[in-house]
């Protein structure tokens, strides 16, 4: 009897091993190029995620397969098509801004593959997409934020807002900035133009001392962003200055130096405000892993698009169904994330709370969370 047991036990054993399969996911992000930096962190907490959850729970082992789009619209169609049709990705998480991430879903969508975002906010990103997902918040969201926090908590009346006119997320980002700032009493006194990869400013900064707002609002990157603020204080352009999460990472306090001291933007976590119990244990693995204890916004949800994406293959009787992956991240409700409690409706867009954070002695310092 014992025998038989025994042999029963292999034989289960050895028929879920038969089963059990390789699931490939695909990651596109920018790992070298001018937006590396974002790439980088971000995918050090999808790695990190999948180093704490590689498997389903039907045995099923998840392999990522990262390919470096270079911040480049070119590159980024490329890695898409390769991770679709040569690896057999059943799952995409990229590529980190809206513009490249548009190009990701737009062939994505077609072949049925679900796209889970994690930091592109432009709120056209997922429309008549049926494949598209994320987990940030959208640019509406975001712009509403700051423009209530400049009215009702600063007290701020008048704008200088600075557009860079070649980025889909700056474009997005200024208009719900400036239809929530006008609908509360704002006034925007001027609106000048830009264009990534411009370094002198000199014009721009003196046209703003010269209309004389309360505040500067500046829905960019961090290069174009620290460069502005570097340069106004040049000319004693003193204004405060407010960003949305262009500008969520150290190397923008590296860049900006002293210019950027007090300079307010917009963020998705606070490592110091963990939001989740998921979010401590996070923490406390990536301090463990990594010897840093300052996890960035993007590093958590680089791990939440990862750990939401596991999530829906869980609840498919096939995880490598792209289909009812797509339907399962749609249905995610109170999903505990890394950033935060994340809900996810019908289009792919995620309802969740932003914080906001001030620059002082050189290090990013958490001053509210507004919850949507």
């Amino acid at each position: 009897m014992k025998k038989f047991i025994t042999l029963a036990t292999s034989v289960v054993l050895l028929a879920s091993m038969v089963v059990a399969k390789e699931i490939k996911v695909g990651a596109i992000m920018p790992m070298s190029g001018p937006l590396a930096s974002y790439g980088q962190v971000t995918y050090e907490g999808i790695k990190l995620a999948h180093k704490l959850q590689p498997t389903l729970k039907n045995g099923d082992t998840i392999k990522l397969v990262l390919v470096d789009n270079k911040g480049d619209k070119v590159e980024t169609a490329t890695a898409t098509t390769r991770l679709i049709s040569s690896d057999k990705a059943v799952a995409l998480l990229g590529a980190l801004t809206s513009t490249n991430t548009a190009q990701v879903i737009a062939i994505a969508d077609k072949k049925k593959i679900p796209v889970i975002a994690s930091v592109a906010t432009n709120d056209k990103l997922t429309a008549k997409r049926d494949f598209a997902n994320r987990v940030c918040f959208m640019d509406s969201f975001q712009g509403e934020v700051v423009a209530n926090y400049a009215l009702k908590d600063l007290g701020f009346k008048t704008a200088v807002v600075i557009v860079d006119q070649a980025q889909v997320y700056s474009l997005g980002l200024s208009k719900a900035f400036e239809e929530s700032f006008t609908k509360g009493g704002g006034k925007i006194v001027k609106k000048i133009k830009i264009t990534s990869g411009d370094k002198d400013f000199k014009a721009v900064v003196s046209q703003i001392k010269f209309v004389n707002p309360d505040f500067m609002f500046l829905p960019l990157y961090h290069p174009e962003a620290s460069m502005i603020a570097r340069q106004s204080k040049q000319i004693g352009l003193n204004k405060p200055m407010f960003s949305g999460d262009g500008v969520a990472n150290q190397i923008f306090i590296d860049l900006g130096g002293k210019a950027v001291e007090d300079y307010m933007y917009t963020d998705f976590f606070d490592y110091t405000a963990p939001p989740t119990q998921r979010s401590k244990d996070f923490i406390a693995t990536y301090e463990k892993e990594t010897g840093k204890k300052e996890l960035g916004s993007f590093t958590a949800l680089g791990a939440d698009t990862y750990f939401l994406l596991v999530d829906a293959m869980n609840r498919c009787s096939d995880s490598s169904d792209s289909a009812c992956i797509n339907k399962e991240i749609k249905a995610s409700k109170g999903f505990e994330g890394v950033s935060g409690i994340i809900n996810m409706d019908s289009l792919g867009n995620a309802t969740r709370s932003a914080v906001i954070k001030v620059i002082k002695d050189g290090k990013s310092v958490y001053k509210t969370t507004v919850n949507p």
